[in-house]
């Protein structure tokens, strides 16, 4: 049992913002920004392919919830909605980080480093990706 499923249980305290009868939005522990909001699915799902994709939308819509409440109080221009895949998911349990954003709030480097590639580098991965989606298709 994670942590993420302990706050679930109630077995470790949490700063719950919101709960669903599918998710839970509570504040990370150790946020980018004040307001900073944890949304996870009740059920485990380790990562968010393991997640059903009929409980996709509401996971948005938990998120979407969030950020505009962010908004006001916060006095937050924007919302960073950020998920990692296994790598760098400190937590085995599927989360959407809701992270309440200002202009000139000083992060940088999160999604750093960019590159430029050429025209034919994007072609080349655009290529292998509309196969990949065209295999997907056709499982």
């Amino acid at each position: 049992m994670d942590v993420f499923d302990q706050i679930i249980s109630g077995a470790t305290p949490a700063e719950v913002i919101l709960r669903t009868d599918r998710f839970i939005a509570f504040l990370d522990v150790r946020p980018v920004f004040p307001g900073h909001t944890l949304v996870c699915p009740l059920d485990h799902y380790e990562t968010l392919y393991d997640l059903p994709v009929e409980l996709y939308a509401e996971l948005l819509i938990a998120a979407r919830r969030i950020g505009l409440a962010q908004q006001a109080p916060l006095v937050a221009d924007g919302t960073l909605l950020v998920t990692n895949n296994v790598v760098s998911q400190s937590v085995p349990h599927d989360h959407l980080h809701v992270i309440p954003r200002r202009r000139k709030d000083g992060l940088r480097g999160f999604l750093w480093p960019r590159s430029r590639p050429t025209v034919e580098e994007l072609r080349t991965v655009g290529d292998q990706l509309r196969a990949a989606l065209t295999d997907e298709e056709a499982r």
